[in-house]
């Protein structure tokens, strides 16, 4: 699906914008890929790879969403770095950034189970009496 839009918008998008449309683009994208995590892992349609692992250890471990996620994220560039990938602005933006995003609209939109790694809202969990 994410290919079969990309190529419907991509012919609508300037080729090199100035920094003036870049920077904007750039910043409105990172938002919009935060919001559109919380949105998908919210519904409960399952979390992909990164995701998946960003839920597991935030469930596993009881550490914030921000703290696992930038330190996945980071972790990721860091490795493509050192295997000859570049290092841009909005490389170290999106990593640093993303996380506390997800944990912020995560809140907004109270799906911080979902987000948190449970498997259903805390209303629905079984109880254990004690």
């Amino acid at each position: 699906m994410l290919g079969l839009v990309f190529d419907l918008v991509a012919p609508h998008l300037p080729d090199s914008p100035a920094l003036v449309v870049a920077i904007p683009m750039m910043l409105g994208g990172i938002v919009l890929n935060a919001f559109a995590t919380v949105m998908y892992i919210g519904a409960r349609f399952g979390p992909g790879p990164r995701d998946g692992m960003m839920t597991g250890l935030v469930n596993r471990t009881g550490w914030s969403v921000r703290l696992v996620r930038t330190g996945l994220e980071v972790a990721v560039v860091a490795v493509g770095f050192a295997l000859g990938g570049t290092l841009g602005a909005g490389t170290v933006l999106y990593a640093l950034g993303v996380g506390p995003l997800i944990q912020l609209f995560a809140r907004l939109l109270k799906v911080g189970d979902a987000v948190s790694g449970h498997s259903e809202p805390a209303d629905q969990r079984p109880t254990v009496n004690a």
